[in-house]
Formats: structure tokens, C-alpha cells, sequence
């Protein structure tokens, strides 16, 4: 995995290395408190997934062994950035304040988004696959007009990279210089295809072409993917324009809960990536460098159990909406085809509750 071009300031034994041209900023402090986010997330991913199976979701996007790539980035925004995610960004989520059983709302369709953007700086998920970097540069566009010192951070994987979507975000971020980094979480695979049969060569040399730089960093170490996303946002706030940054990782489950991943990968290979865990690497530089007591690891354990229970009781307890509601904020003013189908609706209910 470790190659000349790839950003590292931790190795996965927990020790520090040195880079040219990045280094830790972060206090131990906040090192322990960004394990207990990677903590939390992996329970809650967990607790979401086992709701699936009991039929309480309707499907669920694992995120586990991506924790650092997404803490790291998650944890290197400024307040007023914004973010566009997949439908796999909980990380990000949890960073940008969201409650968790809001982001649960849409996977047990209940909720068509399951918040306010505004108020989180964080956009509902995109199911459509590369769509939201699009948007993530036209809302770059907007921001660079209105001459506000902000970026956009959007998120993609390795396989939603040779959609048209993305590589078109590309060339308008480029030809306007806009204030966004792009973050592809290379997991190597998109669903069941593998990263060497998409691209031919590292996803990250990819916007050179396009005219603007691209950094891959060890996406299983927390605190590079922290410098290095902190680093791109502030040069596209100082108008310094696109980065793209390829966080090269592994999904250690499946792609979806609707997904066998032993049908196209070999045990011994996911045996290779745990020992590559972002959260053990976390705790062993803790325990090495800082002298973490085990009460502290216990603690951030309990807490993260008490999330997790109190998710499900909330996922439980969500009502079903009325399904007219779905209609209520497709388009800020009423739109006339919106009104048709909320009529076709409206009517096919009246002839369900007639029989």
C-alpha cells in the first residue's frame, strides 16, 4: 500500500512518521476526541445495520474502516464550509452536527431528507451516483460570487469517479476556480468492481489533467486526512481554487446491506486491511504518546453503547408520514406537474380507503 506518492503521519502500528510537506497540528486532546467520534460512528454504523437485518431499515451504507478518512475531513471544516455527501458520509455527518436518527429517517423511509442544510452546512445525501459534486460546484460558484470566505467539500467514491457527473464538476471547477475540494474515499471497490479495472492509474493523478493538483493520502490515517483536507480548504478559501484529494482506504463490510461481498473479494485480503483499523492506530498513538488510560477508551466504549440504544429506541419510535407530504418541498414555489402527481395521489388513497 505505502508508495512515495501517499500521505502518511501515522503508521498503521501507531507510530509517527514524517512528510515534507505536511504535519500534526492536532493536540492530544484532540486526537482523543476525534477517537471517540470514529468510536461512536462505528457503533451507530453497526446498530444501523443490525436494524436492517431486523427489518426496521430498509437498506444501510457501512462505513466501517473509512472512520478516519471521514473524522479526519469531517473534523478539518471550518464553521460556515459546506459539504455535499454521498449516502455514505455518517462521519461527516456526525461532524456537521446532524442527529443520527435524523440521517436514519431516509434509510427507514420516513423522510424524503431528514434535515434542514442550512442550519447543519450539510446537504442530504445523493443516491444518484456523482450527482452531488455537480452541485457542490455550482454552490461553489455561488459562494465565490457573493465573495464569501467559505469552501465546499464534496465526497465521492472510486466508482461514482468515471461517472459523467463528476468528471464534468471537474472542468467547470477548473475553468472558474472554484472553492471546492473534491474527496474521493477510495474503498477499491465500486460495488463489486475493483478500482485497478476502473482507472489505469492512481484516482488522484486524475486532476492534473483537468488543471488543478491532487494529493492521495493513507485514508486509514486519521490525522494525514485531517492536515491534508485542512490544508486544500484553506487554499480554496484564499481563492487558491480546486484540490482533489483521494483518501485510499478499504470497506471492511459491504458495499450496502443488499450486497454479498464474498462473492468478488478474498477473506485473506479484509484479513490484511484490519490490521490497517483507523481506530486501533488512533488508540495505539494514544497510548504510546499520550499515556491514555484504559478508563479513558472504557468511557468513550460506554458512551458510544448508550448512542447506540438510544438510535434504535428513536428509529422505533418514528411514525409513518403522510404520504402526501412527499410533494410538500420538491420546488420552493408550487410547480404544476408536482400538483398532478400529489392529485394522482390523493386520488389513489381515497380508492385504497374506499376498499
Amino acid at each position: 500500500m505505502i508508495d512515495e506518492e501517499l500521505v502518511q503521519l501515522l503508521t498503521p502500528e501507531g507510530e509517527r512518521v514524517t512528510h515534507p510537506d505536511y504535519a500534526s497540528t492536532l493536540t492530544g486532546e484532540q486526537i482523543l476526541s476525534m477517537y471517540r467520534d470514529m468510536v461512536i460512528v462505528r457503533r451507530l454504523c453497526n446498530e444501523s445495520t443490525s436494524l436492517q437485518r431486523q427489518g426496521q431499515l430498509a437498506l444501510w451504507a457501512p462505513i466501517q474502516g473509512q472512520e478516519g478518512a471521514q473524522i479526519g475531513a469531517g473534523r478539518a471544516l471550518a464553521p460556515m464550509d459546506f459539504t455535499f455527501p454521498t449516502y455514505r458520509e455518517h462521519g461527516i455527518a456526525w461532524c456537521r452536527g446532524v442527529p443520527p436518527e435524523d440521517v436514519l429517517r431516509l434509510f427507514r423511509a420516513v423522510s424524503t431528507g431528514g434535515w434542514d442544510p442550512q442550519k447543519y452546512r450539510h446537504h442530504v445525501p445523493t443516491i444518484v451516483l456523482g450527482n452531488q459534486v455537480l452541485n457542490a460546484v455550482g454552490y461553489a460558484m455561488g459562494i465565490q460570487r457573493d465573495g464569501a470566505d467559505e469552501a465546499v467539500l464534496t465526497f465521492f467514491g472510486d466508482g461514482a469517479s468515471s461517472q459523467g457527473d463528476v468528471l464534468e464538476a471537474f472542468v467547470w471547477a477548473s475553468s472558474f476556480n472554484t472553492p471546492v475540494v473534491f474527496f474521493c474515499q477510495n474503498n477499491q471497490f465500486g460495488i463489486s468492481t475493483p478500482s485497478s479495472t476502473q482507472s489505469r492509474v492512481p484516482l488522484f493523478r486524475r486532476a492534473r489533467g483537468f488543471g488543478f493538483p491532487g494529493v492521495r493520502v493513507d485514508g486509514n490515517d486519521l490525522l494525514a486526512c485531517y492536515e491534508v483536507t485542512r490544508a486544500a480548504l484553506e487554499n480554496a478559501r484564499a481563492g487558491g481554487g480546486p484540490t482533489m484529494i483521494e483518501a485510499y482506504t478499504y470497506r471492511m463490510g459491504a458495499h450496502t446491506t443488499s450486497d454479498d461481498p464474498t462473492r468478488y473479494r478474498v477473506d485473506a485480503e479484509v484479513e490484511v486491511w484490519k490490521h490497517r483499523d483507523p481506530i486501533e492506530r488512533i488508540k495505539a498513538l494514544l497510548v504510546r504518546e499520550y499515556q491514555t488510560r484504559p478508563a479513558s477508551f472504557e468511557a468513550v466504549a460506554e458512551e458510544a453503547e448508550a448512542f447506540a440504544l438510544k438510535l434504535r429506541d428513536d428509529v422505533l419510535a418514528m411514525g409513518r408520514p403522510d404520504p402526501l407530504s412527499m410533494f410538500d418541498h420538491v420546488y420552493a414555489e408550487p410547480h404544476p406537474l408536482v400538483e398532478e402527481g400529489r392529485r394522482e395521489m390523493a386520488a389513489l388513497l381515497a380508492q385504497e380507503g374506499a376498499h
